[in-house]
C-alpha cells in the first residue's frame, strides 16, 4: 500500500477545528490532488502526514504565521454612511447592517487600499460605519487535521499550479458563522422573512417532487453527519421532510415521524414509520407531546420558514432533555418560497442565521457548526457541467437545555 513521502500525490479530507464564544466549529475542505513535492501546508502538518497511508488521520495547531495576518485595528476603519453603495439586490436595497459582511465592492473607491475582500460592520449610526478588515479568524486558537483519502504513485511531473492548503481551508467564508463580540448579528431588519410568492404552501407543494435537491456526494456526507449523533433507540421527527430522509441506520432507531406537505412524497419514504400533513409556516406549533423526540432534523429546508423562531421554540417543546436538533442545508433552494435574507447572505453566514434561530430560544445548548467543501460532484450528476464540485454542506446543532 503506497505511503505519503516527499515526493507523493495524495487526497486530503481537512477539518479545521475551532471554539467561538459560544459554539464549536467544524470546517471540512476536500484536497482531490495534493502535490507534495509541489504545494504548501504547515510544516508540521506536512511531517505528521509522512509515512501515513488511506484512512490515517492527523491533527495539529495551526500557527497563524502568514497564514491569518494578527488582529490589528489598524485594519478597522471609520467610514461615512454614503461610502457604503447601497445596490439593488433583487429589487431590494442593501443596507449595512451590524455584524454582517460585505465584499469590498460595497465600499466606493479609495476608501481603503487594502485587498482582502471581505469587510464587518461592527458598528455604525445615522451618518458613520466602522468597517472591520481583519480575517474573521485572526483570533481564534485553530487546529487543522487532515485524513489521507488516497496515495498515488509519484510521475515526471514538476510544473504546474502551487496550493496553499491552510491558506484554502481558512478562505472563502470560514469564520463568518460568529457573532461579534458575542452581540447578536443584525440580520432581522428590513423584512428578512419576507417571500416573492406568498401564495399557499399547501399549493405550491401539491405536485409531487421525487427528486433530489442535491447531489449524491452532499446526500452522504449529510447521511454519514446525521449518524454521527443519531444513536439506536432514539425516536426521531424530520422536520419539512419529502420521500427521502437520508438518515442511516433507521431499522436501529425507535420510529422516525416526517412532517411534510406532500402526501405521495411521505407515502414514498421508506424510512418513515409515520408522517403527517402539517405546514409550519402557516402553524409552528405540532401536534405532538412535550419531550416526545430525542432527535429532530430538518434538511435542505430551513431556509424556507417564515416563522423560525416559533417553530425552534416548538422543536425544543417536543425534544426531551438534551435531545439534538440538527439543521442542515446547502446551496440550492426554490427562489420563489426562499426567505428574502437567504440569497442576500453569504453561505457562511446563513450558519450564523441559523444560530441565531438558536440562540434567540435560549433553550438550547453544546451549540455547534459544521461544513464540508468540494468533494468531487458525482460524474452523472445533472449539474455536472455547472459545478465539477459536488454541492457544499453546512449544519449547525444543538441540544435540548
Amino acid at each position: 500500500m503506497d505511503k505519503i513521502h516527499s515526493n507523493a500525490l495524495a487526497a486530503i479530507e481537512f477539518q479545521l477545528r475551532w471554539q467561538s464564544q459560544l459554539a464549536s466549529h467544524v470546517d471540512g475542505y476536500f484536497g482531490p490532488k495534493i502535490n507534495f513535492w509541489r504545494d504548501f501546508m504547515p510544516q508540521a502538518l506536512q511531517q505528521a502526514l509522512m509515512d501515513k497511508t488511506v484512512g490515517d488521520e492527523v491533527e495539529v495547531p495551526l500557527p497563524h504565521d502568514d497564514i491569518i495576518l494578527p488582529y490589528t485595528t489598524n485594519n478597522i476603519f471609520t467610514l461615512q454612511r454614503d461610502q457604503f453603495n447601497h445596490k439593488l439586490l433583487r429589487g431590494r436595497p442593501m443596507n449595512p447592517h451590524l455584524g454582517r459582511f460585505y465584499p469590498k465592492k460595497f465600499l466606493q473607491k479609495g476608501v481603503v487600499k487594502e485587498k482582502i475582500t471581505p469587510f464587518r460592520c461592527i458598528s455604525l449610526d445615522e451618518t458613520s460605519l466602522q468597517a472591520d478588515f481583519n480575517h474573521p479568524l485572526a483570533q481564534q486558537q485553530l487546529k487543522l487535521s487532515a485524513k489521507v483519502h488516497q496515495v498515488s504513485s509519484p510521475h515526471e511531473e514538476r510544473g504546474g499550479r502551487c496550493n496553499d492548503w491552510a491558506e484554502i481551508v481558512t478562505s472563502q467564508g470560514v469564520g463568518f458563522q460568529t457573532r461579534y463580540q458575542n452581540t447578536p448579528t443584525d440580520f432581522f431588519s428590513e423584512d428578512p422573512f419576507g417571500r416573492l410568492d406568498w401564495t399557499d404552501d399547501t399549493k405550491f407543494y401539491s405536485k409531487p417532487r421525487l427528486v433530489t435537491h442535491i447531489d449524491a456526494k452532499a446526500i452522504e456526507i449529510i447521511t454519514d453527519f446525521y449518524g454521527q449523533l443519531l444513536k439506536p433507540g432514539m425516536k426521531v421527527l424530520d422536520l419539512m421532510t419529502s420521500w427521502k430522509s437520508h438518515i442511516p441506520n433507521t431499522e436501529e432507531l425507535d420510529g422516525v415521524t416526517g412532517l411534510g406537505l406532500n402526501q405521495e412524497e411521505l407515502e414514498n419514504n421508506p424510512q418513515l414509520t409515520a408522517h403527517l400533513i402539517h405546514d409550519l409556516n402557516k402553524t409552528p406549533g405540532m401536534p405532538f407531546d412535550d419531550g416526545e423526540f430525542d432527535a429532530v432534523i430538518c434538511t435542505v429546508s430551513v431556509e424556507y420558514l417564515t416563522q423560525p423562531f416559533e417553530v425552534f421554540e416548538e422543536v425544543a417543546r417536543i425534544l426531551n432533555k438534551n435531545g439534538y436538533l440538527i439543521v442542515t442545508f446547502s446551496n440550492r433552494w426554490f427562489p420563489p418560497k426562499v426567505i428574502n435574507l437567504w440569497p442576500d447572505i453569504h453561505e457562511f453566514e446563513r450558519m450564523g442565521l441559523v444560530m441565531e434561530y438558536f440562540l434567540k430560544s435560549g433553550q438550547y445548548h453544546n451549540l455547534s457548526t459544521y461544513s464540508m467543501r468540494n468533494f468531487p460532484r458525482p460524474a452523472d450528476d445533472k449539474y455536472i457541467h455547472e459545478s465539477i464540485s459536488s454541492d457544499p454542506v453546512f449544519a449547525v446543532y444543538g441540544q435540548k437545555v
